[in-house]
């Protein structure tokens, strides 16, 4: 039950969220970017509509999976743990059996997201690093003399006939064939930093606010408690999760045309020596004003899957 209901929560979810990710992308990998809005409005004004959906369609075929696998781990482990220690899977798990079942939770989905992180974040800044190349291009040929051809040599030939990444598919066929299969897992390292602590952060956080919520008497909150507990918790994780998600975010889109990190660590000290503490808190914002209403869809649909099927199997 906790899988199903886990899958369709994140299928949800990630309808409500996805449009504000493709923004979040782009101001933690490309520095040009002032603010939210200056993302949000450059997006739009090149791409229109469509480009706040770069790169959905994977997600959307793997989100239900990714999420089952991280409810239902959680789960299986949190029932495995009070077994262990109270001898009975119902009984009532301390803060520490939730935080370290949240945590294995993060360690397991990042086998699943990795290489999907990889194409949405390539697919998601293609287009960028593509205008910019072409004008840079533009204005070197600008300030050459007359007699010399317009056209810019260093640039790859593929600039004037479109983006190198088709698709999802075709992304991750393309960066399989020219990195190998490390290319798929490249930043995973930060993304294994990221999904540890933020799903432990996750599902206590969680956990605790829906006992704060919950009506005098009653050991579970009402739909609106779960609303806000889930929103809250969402916002909670993604607070401690957003530094090492610049850091990933960076990693992956590493190697299109450029190769500036050695590996991790060389990232992390690289990018603040340029840019300073403040570019690991690059989306901070924006991860928070997503996470609450998606964490909201996700959680309410969730637990409205867990109760409807509990009552179809009585």
């Amino acid at each position: 039950m906790d899988f199903v209901a886990g899958a369709i929560g994140g299928v949800c979810g990630v309808a409500v969220g996805y449009p504000l990710h493709l923004p979040q992308v782009r101001i933690q990998t490309e520095p040009n970017y002032t603010g939210i809005w200056n993302c949000v409005r450059d997006t739009y004004r090149r791409e229109r509509v469509w480009g706040f959906y770069r790169g959905l369609s994977l997600p959307v075929c793997t989100v239900s999976l990714v999420s089952s696998v991280s409810f239902g781990t959680y789960h299986h482990c949190l029932a495995h743990i009070c077994q262990f220690r109270y001898g009975s899977a119902d009984a009532k798990p301390a803060r520490t059996d939730i935080t370290l079942s949240g945590f294995v939770s993060g360690l397991v989905r990042v086998i699943l997201t990795s290489p999907t992180e990889v194409a949405k974040v390539r697919l998601q800044t293609q287009s960028q690093m593509q205008t910019q190349a072409q004008t840079q291009c533009w204005r070197s040929s600008a300030s050459w003399p007359v007699a010399v051809p317009t056209q810019c040599p260093a640039l790859p030939v593929t600039l004037g006939v479109g983006p190198k990444y088709r698709g999802p598919l075709h992304c991750l066929a393309t960066v399989t064939r020219e990195e190998g299969l490390r290319g798929l897992y490249k930043g995973s390292s930060a993304l294994l930093l990221r999904d540890s602590h933020s799903f432990a952060t996750y599902f206590l956080s969680y956990s605790i606010l829906c006992e704060w919520f919950a009506p005098t008497g009653q050991s579970q909150p009402d739909v609106s408690g779960v609303l806000m507990a889930g929103g809250c918790a969402g916002v909670l994780a993604w607070a401690v999760a957003t530094p090492m998600d610049v850091i990933k975010s960076r990693l992956q889109a590493d190697g299109q045309g450029r190769q500036l990190y050695r590996g991790l660590l060389h990232c992390v000290v690289a990018s603040v020596r340029e840019e300073g503490l403040r570019v690991l808190f690059k989306g901070l914002a924006l991860n928070c004003c997503r996470a609450f209403p998606v964490n909201m869809v996700v959680f309410v649909t969730y637990e409205a899957v867990l109760r409807l099927t509990r009552a179809l199997l009585k």
